[in-house]
């Protein structure tokens, strides 16, 4: 009876551990692996006094999910990566790799028992979460997601207009009633021209307006300019860590030169 007790009294306290977990899990775009953050994380871990874990997990097309690192005790906000196989472009593939990602989460939310966590995604990556919020997020009773940044999401792929709606925009629009309404939301766009990041254009990022916009708590569109502001190069560029830091981490610390203002600006 004793053992048994006990058993239950440590299985309590992982629960209770795990509980104080709020991941950040991130989703690249189409053509990249679940190792396209490393640079990202490497400098993140360089600048930060408690260094963040990394774990990455890929979705095989024969369902199979494997993963490499891993969380360490201690650490309560690890950064997960999760990558497919099947990692092309186009509508039908980014309801697939949703699919794909619904039962990745599941069988992190169970290993894992975090009862919150805040998403990033990098290009079709945001399409991906936007496509698991409206069509499987639903389940997750227990699971609060804090904070959602896409950067470089093309909400309405290579359209300049939004007057030329896609298909897929026309379905997030349709189903953006199913989207987290506590949700905190940042739309990052880069700009190495005037109109475009070198691959999406600006017209197509700001669609996401029409879907998050007035569905959410707060909807927030952010421009990102310079020499690094081109599309693959959105995930390394230090503009972009510095808003990760400020906007999605609850471990971040600011020094105390840094008033209220200064965390607002290139915000519109």
């Amino acid at each position: 009876m004793s053992y048994i007790s006990n058993k239950q009294r440590i299985k309590e306290l992982e629960v209770f551990y795990n509980s104080k977990l709020s991941p950040v899990i991130m989703i690249p775009g189409s053509s990249a692996t679940e190792n396209r953050f490393d640079e990202f994380v490497n400098k993140l871990n360089n600048q930060s006094v408690k260094k963040h874990s990394l774990l990455k997990v890929k979705a095989w097309n024969n369902g199979k999910i494997t993963y490499r690192g891993k969380i360490v005790r201690g650490d309560n906000e690890p950064i997960i990566v999760v990558g497919f196989e099947n990692n092309h472009d186009g509508y039908s593939n980014i309801k697939k790799q949703a699919e794909m990602f619904d039962t990745i989460f599941a069988e992190l939310q169970s290993k894992y028992n975090f009862n919150n966590f805040k998403a990033i995604g990098h290009s079709n990556g945001g399409l991906i979460y936007t496509a698991f919020f409206e069509n499987y997020f639903y389940k997750y009773d227990d699971v609060k997601v804090k904070k959602l940044m896409t950067i470089g999401t093309p909400y309405n792929f290579n359209e300049n207009s939004i007057k030329n709606r896609t298909e897929m925009l026309a379905d997030f629009i349709k189903n953006r009633n199913n989207i987290p309404q506590n949700l905190i939301v940042y739309s990052v766009a880069g700009t190495k021209t005037y109109d475009s990041d070198g691959l999406v254009p600006e017209q197509s990022v700001a669609a996401g307006k029409y879907i998050y916009q007035k569905k959410v708590k707060h909807y927030t569109e952010i421009t990102v300019t310079g020499s690094d502001a081109q599309h693959s190069d959105l995930p390394q560029n230090d503009e972009i860590l510095s808003l990760i830091q400020r906007y999605m981490l609850d471990q971040w610390k600011f020094p105390t030169k840094h008033k209220k203002d200064d965390l607002i600006d290139n915000i519109e």
